[in-house]
């Protein structure tokens, strides 16, 4: 089969200036010879070369190319050009699991001897990751509250080179002033590491903000429909460079298959996380209206005390809440075995309605001391608000809160 040749150019996509919409749809793909109009799947561990010398030359990093799946794939690439051409990055690596993105980040900037000062209401497996084994790298993590600016001031001294949080927090909905803990962090030549996991690029973009590296579970919002697990970081390419050297020794590397997944996913992020949020809205707006409910998180929420910088910062409040229900454990199972078409499952970012009882789900590994810092009650429930009808939506948790004794 003939090369393009000189009509290389067409087969591509001219997306200068391009609104985010079409950099969803577009961005990072580059036609092979074949001319597909789909982005291909390239599933191959290894690349042949030319000649002896060129294989050094790729595997010395003089040039440019593929080498080794473990970090380099078309498929993933395209992926990774995507996703960074969103969250506005110059560089971004995929790998396995948004676990995987955290754990390869940290080692990959951190040493012993070192200290990262993370926010108390992270997600509770991240709790665990740095607790049981960033620890044993004698690495000192220290935690703070994530609205409370002077207390992670306080928290860091001449050891800290990176601060870690997740804005909007899972699952009390929680808001983090980026720019104040970025220029505190860069005040300490630190790093501001923010998980954009519950809002997606669709919605913010932290690195307007000043933080310096984005990390994605793609599981969640980026797939939309709950069917692959993988991970990603956004951010400079300097800083992304020791990542990728992370996943070129260790391997925890994103499959070419998910990449193509998440690359579907990521066509219809803008409408799909609009839709979320106002099936959110609308829910958060009608539980405050039933008595079994004592309180909603919600930043949508005129109430709420991250409703302003919520505002400021995203475009919309995504599609995550959770309320407690009067009861405690007791009623809040109650409501969740009560209803009859939401899903029971711990995963979020799905175009299906899930419910999942924290206490004993994402964050049972934290002790109960811990739960009650970051406000995790036991009669906390949290919904990931999916793409079905509302009406349908509120008469199943009706059927759940009805339920409770």
């Amino acid at each position: 089969m003939g090369r393009f040749s000189d009509r290389d150019f067409r087969y591509q996509s001219d997306l200068t200036d391009a609104e985010f919409e079409t950099l969803a749809v577009r961005a990072g793909q580059v036609r092979s010879d074949h001319g597909e109009h789909s982005e291909a799947i390239y599933t191959t561990s290894s690349y042949v070369f030319n000649s002896a010398a060129e294989a050094a030359a790729r595997f010395s990093g003089e040039e440019q190319g593929n080498v080794y799946s473990r970090y380099t794939n078309p498929t993933v690439r395209t992926f990774e050009e995507r996703l960074a051409a969103l969250e506005g990055a110059e560089d971004c690596v995929a790998t396995a699991s948004g676990m995987s993105a955290i754990y390869s980040t940290v080692v990959g900037h951190l040493q012993a001897g070192d200290s990262i000062i993370v926010s108390r209401s992270v997600f509770g497996s991240t709790n665990v990751l740095f607790e049981k084994f960033v620890r044993k790298f004698n690495i000192d993590v220290r935690y703070v509250d994530l609205l409370d600016l002077n207390d992670w001031a306080g928290a860091i001294d001449e050891t800290t080179r990176m601060l870690f949080l997740e804005s909007p927090s899972n699952p009390m909905s929680e808001v983090a002033d980026i720019q104040a803990l970025a220029d505190l962090a860069h005040q300490h030549d630190a790093l501001l590491v923010v998980d954009n996991c519950f809002c997606t690029p669709a919605l913010q973009k932290p690195l307007r903000f000043g933080a310096d590296l984005i990390i994605h579970s793609a599981t969640k919002y980026i797939d939309g429909q709950g069917r692959c697990l993988g991970g990603a970081v956004a951010g400079s390419s300097a800083l992304i460079e020791p990542i990728i050297g992370v996943l070129r020794s260790a391997g925890p590397t994103m499959s070419p298959f998910n990449a193509w997944v998440f690359l579907k996913g990521l066509e219809t992020l803008s409408l799909r996380m609009k839709a979320h949020s106002e099936n959110a809205m609308a829910l958060a707006l009608w539980l405050q209206q039933q008595p079994q409910v004592v309180k909603v998180n919600y930043a949508g929420l005129s109430d709420h005390p991250s409703h302003a910088l919520a505002k400021k910062q995203q475009s919309a409040f995504g599609g995550v809440l959770s309320f407690e229900v009067v009861g405690g454990q007791q009623a809040a199972w109650q409501l969740i075995d009560g209803t009859r078409m939401i899903s029971i499952t711990a995963n979020l970012g799905d175009t299906k309605t899930t419910v999942t009882h924290p206490a004993t789900t994402t964050h049972s590994r934290l002790s109960p001391e811990d739960r009650a810092k970051a406000g995790i009650s036991d009669g906390l429930v949290r919904i990931a608000v999916g793409l079905e009808s509302i009406d349908d939506i509120q008469k199943d948790i009706a059927l759940g809160l009805a339920a409770i004794k």
